[in-house]
């Protein structure tokens, strides 16, 4: 049983996009620790070579902060772009998580879920925040069209 979680784990962990940091800005000075920041991060769609997803949020300083142990703000934007040819890895379902990043040190993270709009034949990418107990309204959404002779594989 052990393996087998193990292996879900690693294999939902493998599907999730990488992120690597574009860049940062301070937006509130620490006389302790790090400096509250918003950073920009990229990932490429998992799924759909050809689209990258900008991503700035929120990073908490401070001491806490720099322990990584506070608990950043909702405050998140997501901007998706056709970067290349647009090349589909097999199909996928009309909803789907295509990043995650923990925003705190327990049961908190910023998500981005892409949608298929088949009637407009559009990528649709949300990002949001999430907590188990209360989760955030705070939201973001950006599309990305494709090309009309380029039908989406939706599952």
């Amino acid at each position: 049983m052990r393996k087998i979680i193990t292996f879900a784990t690693l294999a939902i962990a493998a599907l999730s996009a990488q992120a690597e940091t574009v860049g940062d800005v301070s937006t509130t000075f620490r006389f302790l620790g790090a400096n509250n920041k918003i950073v920009v991060d990229v990932f490429d769609d998992p799924k759909v070579n050809g689209v990258s997803c900008y991503l700035s949020h929120a990073k908490t300083g401070g001491i806490k902060g720099t322990l990584g142990i506070a608990e950043d703000t909702s405050d998140a934007s997501v901007a998706c772009r056709q970067v290349g040819p647009i090349v589909f890895n097999g199909t996928f379902p009309r909803e789907e998580e295509v990043f995650s990043e923990r925003s705190s040190f327990l049961f908190k993270h910023v998500r981005v879920v892409r949608m298929a709009d088949r009637k407009r034949n559009t990528l649709v990418y949300l990002v949001y925040s999430d907590r188990i107990i209360d989760g955030s309204p705070k939201n973001s959404v950006t599309a990305v069209p494709v090309p009309a002779s380029q039908p989406l594989p939706v599952k």
